[in-house]
């Protein structure tokens, strides 16, 4: 029988009308986003059936946008990965740092153009190149080759890839471009965050992540410093990692295929109770089923407690990315003249990831030993003394896979 938990008086659950940002929520040097209005802590009780519940507020709140400094006519502009932008996760928060970005410069809000099918990455790119923009943001790991080609065919446009690597320092190979700079996130330290609350709430010893497609390096990275993060706890914990499909659409866009998947392997492993999913809008779906399944889940990217507020009872915490941070800071860095380029990365030494506020479950699901770990751990891997990829040695090493 699945080990289910079940909380009393739940609270009145308000709709979050505005995404936070990941960067936002937390302070430099600390793994959990502490700002966001944090919920009253309950008392778990009757351990043996019935849904995930919490007794408090289920409420955040949301920062104010950030100041101009100045005024800036720079045209900004954002294709996203396929999907659509209101998808509660990565091209969401990404085209919020836009946001962010321009308001901070002084510049006018940014367009969008959301990739409905991956054939049309170098075709959206290119309606904004012949509409004259000065900075174009492009979305995601699989639009990296058509966001290069871009670079190299318009040396007067700055793009801003976000969760793109550039391999090498030949720009004909594909880096040293001027006009080019990748968000590169340590996928693996937030992952690896995310298995030590996994490993250390578990009571069947039993956890699984579902990701969407096991092609993409920043997923297997996630998942993988996941696994390592677990065992780093307790290494009998049994970790499964599975992939929904290698068709991206369906992988990172199609909540329904989500939910089936994760149906069909809880039903098979009614023991596990913790599920990290690693799949976007997909995810959502994997959420929906963890909060069905009345267990604990674990967002991905962004803080999804506040983003999917409608699962937020059993969300725990989420692997984060500081996305919005990412984008913003490359924007203010190009209005100010001093635009970055090649690889630039975020990871714990820079606050570029973390894991979210434990809201409700902060106190008593999510002890004081519990938070320790996880700021030690990320102190660890701040000053390089932790590698999230050991002992397994199983994370992708920029695009080269080292053993998935």
């Amino acid at each position: 029988m699945r080990m289910q938990r079940r909380y009393a008086g739940i609270g009145t659950l308000l709709a979050v009308t505005m995404l936070i940002s990941a960067c936002t929520t937390g302070s430099s040097g600390s793994p959990s986003g502490s700002a966001a209005a944090s919920a009253a802590a309950g008392t778990p009780i009757d351990q043996g059936a019935g849904l995930c519940r919490t007794v408090g507020d289920l409420t955040g709140t949301q920062p104010s946008p950030p100041a101009a400094s100045g005024t800036s006519d720079a045209k900004i502009g954002v294709v996203t990965d396929v999907g659509t932008l209101d998808d509660k996760n990565f091209n969401e928060y990404s085209y919020l740092g836009a946001k962010q970005g321009a308001a901070a410069v002084g510049a006018a809000e940014p367009r969008a153009i959301v990739t409905q099918n991956s054939a049309d990455y170098a075709k959206n790119i290119q309606t904004l190149v012949d509409d004259k923009f000065d900075l174009i943001v492009t979305v995601g790991f699989a639009i990296g080759a058509a966001t290069l080609k871009a670079a190299k065919a318009n040396p007067d446009i700055h793009f801003i890839g976000v969760d793109q690597f550039q391999a090498g320092t030949d720009p004909v190979a594909g880096a040293g471009l001027a006009n080019y700079e990748s968000l590169v996130f340590n996928e693996a330290q937030a992952g690896y965050l995310a298995g030590i609350v996994a490993a250390s709430i578990s009571q069947s010893k039993h956890i699984a992540a579902i990701g969407g497609s096991g092609t993409i390096p920043p997923v297997v990275n996630y998942m993988r410093g996941y696994e390592n993060g677990a065992h780093s706890v307790d290494d009998t914990v049994q970790v499964d990692l599975k992939y929904v499909s290698n068709d991206l659409s369906v992988a990172f866009n199609d909540p329904t295929t989500g939910k089936q998947f994760a149906d069909q392997f809880l039903s098979q492993n009614d023991d596990v109770d913790v599920m990290f999913q690693v799949a976007g809008k997909t995810g959502n779906g994997i959420l929906q089923s963890v909060e069905e399944a009345g267990i604990y889940g674990i967002g991905v990217d962004v803080d999804q407690w506040l983003s999917t507020h409608d699962q937020a009872e059993c969300i725990v915490t989420s692997a984060e990315k500081h996305l919005t941070k990412g984008v913003q800071e490359g924007i203010i860095a190009f209005a100010g003249g001093s635009a970055r380029k090649g690889n630039v990365f975020y990871g714990a030494d820079n606050d570029g990831v973390g894991v979210a506020s434990y809201y409700q479950f902060d106190g008593n699901v999510i002890t004081d030993d519990i938070k320790t770990k996880v700021q030690d751990a990320f102190d660890g891997m701040a000053s390089g003394d932790i590698d999230p990829c050991k002992p397994t040695n199983k994370c992708y090493a920029g695009k080269e896979d080292k053993g998935t």
